[in-house]
């Protein structure tokens, strides 16, 4: 890959880090507010519905007037934490926001509204997955030690059972990602020291803890003897955004057209062959504001995982930009609309269950 090309896209990226300001911090501030104030609508709802039960019989009450409050308020909780987790949390946690000096907006010290502590979140994702970008053995988000998701893996009988595997991925993705820094493979081959299975394995317990504790027990305790509908729109709620998440970060890394790489293939890589890379493992999935916000801007997968620490507001006005200088290199950009990132990812997903014919090989440019 040409020089000038790292040349474009690191003058792309300073340019955009020079011009962070007064603006960029107003959009998550306001977002911030906007996201704790969603939450408390959406639990004094949850509340509120109990007045509707059809058995206090006054003119309201009715089955209608609760089922309909209560769902309402679950997908405004489910909505709360989606925006918690990723277009604050996971943006915070990179270090998007800590030009702003706020002593409570920093990476080193934010926690979010989810199982995984955020310090293990920092290593497994912001140094693992974005330093070794799809290659095999290094980049531990490949399937997640759970799913066959390129032809490059060696197929076992265990792939069988990748559809009821997805699903069950997709409704405890919180889960998985919380266990993920504990890296279960290296633990069951006797490689990982105890000592520190135990330190990370400590600090989850922790984090789990606190999480289940708000959620499944205090909140529900509120509500006294209807302790069992607070509990079940909780779990709802949860559950709602480990789907969210779950299929974007799939239809960002999976979807047909994405490149995966052997560790042979980046020995002496350089900058603008680890951009390359970033690039052709990476998928777009083009939208409206709304729906790259409640991504997280995580649909400019390819412009996150080139600027990972860019401000995430920034990633839909650098976008046209690197799809042009990657028109002109000649390098693939894998942008499309949501039905088709999805569409082929799950049926990736699904072909390999089964063993596959040849894998094919790419080499970095």
């Amino acid at each position: 890959m040409r020089e000038s090309f790292a040349a474009e896209l690191d003058a792309l990226y300073q340019h955009h880090l020079a011009d962070r300001g007064t603006a960029d911090r107003q959009y998550l501030l306001r977002l911030l507010t906007f996201r704790n104030g969603l939450e408390w609508v959406a639990r004094l709802g949850l509340f509120a519905s109990l007045a509707l039960l059809p058995q206090w019989g006054h003119a309201f009450a009715s089955a209608t007037g609760f089922w309909l409050l209560l769902s309402l308020s679950v997908v405004g909780l489910a909505l709360a934490k989606i925006l918690d987790n990723m277009e604050i949390g996971h943006n915070i946690l990179h270090g998007q926001w800590d030009w702003m000096n706020d002593p409570k907006i920093r990476s080193d010290r934010w926690e979010w509204d989810h199982a995984c502590p955020s310090s293990q979140w920092r290593h497994s994702h912001n140094v693992e997955h974005h330093t070794w970008t799809n290659v095999l053995g290094m980049d531990r988000d490949i399937g997640y030690g759970m799913l066959r998701v390129t032809d490059h893996q060696r197929w076992h009988p265990f792939y069988l059972l990748q559809p009821l595997n997805v699903v069950l991925m997709a409704v405890f993705f919180e889960w998985f990602i919380a266990l993920h820094d504990l890296n279960i493979a290296r633990i069951l081959k006797g490689k990982q020291d105890p000592q520190k299975t135990r330190a990370i394995l400590g600090e989850i317990k922790r984090k789990a803890r606190r999480q289940i504790v708000k959620d499944y027990l205090l909140w529900p305790l509120l509500a006294g003897p209807f302790f069992g509908i607070i509990l079940g729109a909780n779990v709802a709620a949860n559950v709602l955004r480990n789907i969210w998440t779950f299929v974007i970060i799939f239809c960002g890394h999976f979807p047909a057209g994405v490149h995966h790489f052997r560790k042979a293939d980046i020995a002496g890589e350089s900058r603008g062959q680890w951009y390359h890379r970033q690039i052709l493992g990476s998928c777009n999935i083009r939208g409206g504001r709304l729906f790259h916000i409640l991504s997280g801007n995580l649909s400019h997968q390819i412009e996150h995982h080139l600027f990972p620490d860019l401000p995430s507001n920034r990633y839909p006005l650098v976008a046209p930009k690197v799809e042009d200088i990657c028109q002109r290199y000649g390098v693939p950009y894998n942008a499309a609309g949501f039905t088709r990132q999805l569409g082929t990812t799950l049926l990736q997903l699904l072909r390999l269950t089964l063993p596959s014919p040849r894998p094919r090989r790419v080499q970095p440019a």
